[in-house]
């Protein structure tokens, strides 16, 4: 009997102990400070033998996210061919996504719109590591994909620095395109 005890109170004590080293192992200063959500590449229609898809931008807001799930759901679900082109939209307090389609169904253009999202790490860095000292004072993102290909995945951003307001047009990647003063 005594030895069943220690058995027990052995493994329990080891499970506890690597239960925690795991804790520790995946909430380092590596494991990211920011949660992401992917949404897939999802094949929204076949027509034939053309396939076509919604590609969705890795944008870090939950905002963004929720509309664009939305927009899976509404094609999974209940999307229809119709015998003429027609229009979705989707709107949101502070974006719209637009979709096109033709007459076979077939997404034709996608459209998304928004203001003052959260910023990719990647564009704040770009941002402050070429205007130190500025702030960040509002934000807007354009995303459009035609046919299945991305044609826009941009941020048009406004900075200030005392009375000084830049206007600043910077690639989802960080490229910084355009800068205004």
């Amino acid at each position: 009997m005594k030895k069943i005890i220690m058995t027990l109170l052995f493994s329990g004590f080891v499970t506890s102990s690597y239960c925690q080293y795991q804790h520790k192992k995946s909430s380092g200063p590596d494991a990211g400070s920011f949660e992401t959500e992917e949404l897939p590449k999802v094949i929204t229609k076949n027509t034939g033998k053309d396939f076509l898809a919604y590609i969705p931008d890795k944008n870090p807001d939950n905002k963004v996210i929720g509309l664009q799930k939305k927009f899976f759901d509404y094609h999974l679900e209940k999307g229809h061919e119709r015998a003429k082109p027609y229009l979705v939209t989707m709107k949101m307090k502070n974006g719209s996504l637009a979709a096109t389609y033709n007459e076979e169904g077939k997404l034709t253009t996608v459209i998304e719109n928004y203001e003052n999202v959260k910023l990719p790490n990647i564009v704040v860095y770009t941002i402050l590591k070429k205007f130190p000292k500025w702030e960040i004072i509002n934000d807007t993102f354009l995303y459009t994909q035609e046919d299945g290909n991305v044609m826009k995945n941009q941020y048009s951003i406004k900075i200030k620095k005392d009375h000084e307001v830049r206007k600043l047009t910077v690639h989802a990647n960080g490229e910084l395109l355009e800068e205004i003063d």
